[in-house]
């Protein structure tokens, strides 16, 4: 799917995790910093409660939406949330999630999820953005900033002709310039802190300048105490409650290379 925007400022985020509390503020700070378009890169639900909530938000506020592969999973009832986990724990916690969203999620939104594509192109500034949930090459690819080579990256950005790459999935924002003034930026989640101790989530505030693009990370403050409360309230995992509670993961984390696990408590 290929689109051509007039615009020189775009709020990008992923995994927004049923945190529709998160997401709200996020909308309220990217529409004040006066942007022009909002996109999210996918993975509408798990983690949090009342999934409807963050959809109807999403699709009331025109978000530009992707389909991650838990959209995929929940659009389509699958299984599972094809979240690309090995480690038998990571992937119990999971379940718990996804059996949770896709119960609790209204079959409106189910049928909204379906018709979502996987990857959107966008023209900024006469250079090629590639929007997409994981990677280009595959929907639950984890690229993480320590074990992910500038040169795997320069070859992704040749391959699929972009000048610029948006992923999520990791649920760790970075970004890093490669050859050619060609860009990748892992935009961040709304879903869940970035397992630092903090509470605040993040996503990217991508501007166009005089032919420059310029990714900023912008944090996102909201009342994670309400949202435990409702956590609490539908019977979700305490594990769940503590990371969004303390900013530590809990779960989902064997999938962490060494480096990102060592910035954690667990």
């Amino acid at each position: 799917m290929s689109s051509s925007i007039n615009t020189t400022r775009i709020a990008l985020f992923g995994g927004v995790y049923s945190n529709y509390l998160a997401l709200e503020a996020t909308l309220v700070d990217a529409r004040n910093r006066g942007v022009d378009a909002v996109y999210c890169l996918g993975d509408f639900g798990a983690f949090g409660p009342y999934p409807d909530r963050a959809l109807e938000l999403l699709r009331e506020n025109n978000v530009a939406c992707l389909q991650g592969n838990y959209d995929d999973s929940i659009g389509n009832e699958l299984e599972d949330c094809q979240c690309g986990y090995t480690d038998p724990r990571d992937n119990h916690f999971a379940q718990l999630s996804y059996d949770y969203t896709l119960a609790n999620t209204s079959a409106d939104h189910k049928a909204w999820m379906r018709t979502l594509p996987p990857t959107r192109r966008l023209d900024l500034g006469g250079r090629t953005a590639l929007l997409c949930h994981g990677s280009p090459r595959r929907v639950n690819e984890f690229l993480w900033e320590s074990t992910t080579s500038t040169h795997f990256l320069d070859s992704l950005a040749a391959e699929y002709e972009a000048d610029l790459m948006l992923v999520t999935h990791t649920g760790i924002k970075w970004q890093r310039e490669l050859a050619s003034g060609k860009q990748f930026v892992n935009v961040g989640v709304l879903g869940r802190p970035e397992n630092d101790g903090t509470t605040n989530v993040w996503y990217t505030l991508l501007e166009v300048a005089n032919d420059i693009v310029s990714a900023k990370f912008v944090p996102v403050a909201y009342d994670q105490e309400l949202l435990a409360r409702e956590m609490r309230a539908e019977q979700l995992p305490e594990e769940f409650v503590e990371a969004i509670l303390t900013g530590w993961w809990t779960t989902c984390l064997e999938v962490l290379p060494s480096k990102e696990r060592r910035r954690g408590r667990f």
